[in-house]
């Protein structure tokens, strides 16, 4: 990966950006895709659009969600220990013992998530697997009094995890979900750019907010743009290490290429047209299916307005949801290349309708 576009991914995945709070990660995103947009705009609740080719056909619309699971102040007990609720599908079992920020409007507030040593945990019979109501954020402070003074009911929390390089293109940190989507279309977006000349369709690159409860944002933005088809990108799960069962969910490999999912919102006419645009441009994928929902934004986007050709493009992710999620880097430039594929090779008569 370019220094320019590696340095770009590590500022999307170290800016904090928790669900219903993505306002510092938009910012960051918007200032990469402005220079390359006819237009950009942002909604309510801070959805984010770039538009290149404006009232070209057909229209595209190229989404990923730009939030980030996290916690959030729950409760002060008299003590000082903040207890919390979750914002997204947080795993109360890799969250015990992480150092964590709280996001306050005077600025960050460090502290930790407490965790019971097993000695003591043995003897008091805890030995059990923790729910998110058993997590305490120490702050290092005495009392309620003292603690409600730095932070408030509602403030969300982060785990304190950077971008960090292994080896063999191999990174780590704890929010590729799904700021590698983010990554992808902004860099989609400067592939057509330099393309454009080339460029028939309108295409709608969007940053959209509130997917990790409940793909909120994407049905208000999927519903104001109306676009004609929609490629949402995403992190799937690899399933290329141990203890994960393949004849259950998959095989899925990292360093293989992104993934194309099959079956319930993903549109066969999209999905195929997807498909050849890989073989043409020698891009290597992978496959795999879903019975009736992928657990990404496609779920709402395709119902929406009376139905929206929709395809999803993933990027395997080893321990989603954890802070150590691992991506492979050469799968993720891949996705760029086949959204803006996709939409170079859009002509205004297109239909992605099922033949029937």
């Amino acid at each position: 990966m370019k220094k320019d576009a590696l340095q770009f991914l590590t500022q999307l995945v170290n800016t904090p950006s928790p669900f219903g709070h993505e306002v510092r990660g938009q910012r960051i995103w918007l200032e990469r895709v402005r220079p390359m947009a006819d237009e950009t705009w942002s909604d309510a609740y801070g959805n984010t659009v770039a538009v290149i080719n404006k009232g070209g056909s057909p229209r595209i619309m190229l989404a990923a969600h730009a939030d980030e699971i996290a916690l959030a102040v729950n409760y002060i007990d008299e003590h000082g220990f903040i207890y919390v609720r979750k914002l997204g599908g947080v795993d109360a079992t890799v969250s015990k013992a992480q150092r964590v920020i709280v996001h306050t409007s005077k600025g960050p507030v460090t502290g930790v998530i407490g965790n019971v040593a097993p000695h003591l945990s043995k003897l008091d019979n805890h030995d059990r697997k923790p729910q998110i109501h058993d997590l305490f954020v120490d702050i290092g402070v005495g009392s309620r009094k003292e603690a409600q003074a730095l932070v408030n009911i509602g403030n969300p929390i982060t785990i304190d995890r950077d971008f960090q390089m292994l080896r063999n293109d191999l990174a780590v940190a704890r929010a590729f979900d799904n700021r590698v989507g983010t990554f992808a279309v902004a860099e989609a977006l400067r592939l057509l750019h330099r393309e454009r000349k080339k460029l028939k369709a309108e295409v709608c690159v969007v940053s959209n907010v509130m997917e990790e409860g409940g793909c909120l944002g994407a049905r208000q933005i999927a519903y104001e743009l109306k676009p004609d088809v929609a490629i949402v990108t995403d992190v799937t799960h690899a399933t290329d290490y141990p203890t994960v069962n393949k004849a259950i969910h998959g095989d899925v490999r990292m360093g293989l290429g992104p993934s194309l999912t099959h079956g319930g919102p993903n549109h066969p006419v999209v999905v195929e047209r997807l498909e050849r645009i890989a073989s043409k441009l020698k891009i290597p994928v992978q496959h795999e299916a879903v019975s009736s929902t992928s657990g990404t934004d496609t779920d709402v986007i395709f119902w929406t307005r009376g139905g929206i050709p929709s395809a999803l493009i993933s990027v395997p992710n080893r321990y989603m949801h954890s802070p150590v999620e691992m991506i492979h880097l050469k799968d993720l430039e891949k996705v760029p290349q086949l959204m803006a594929g996709f939409a170079l090779s859009a002509k205004p008569s297109d239909s992605y309708k099922v033949s029937i």
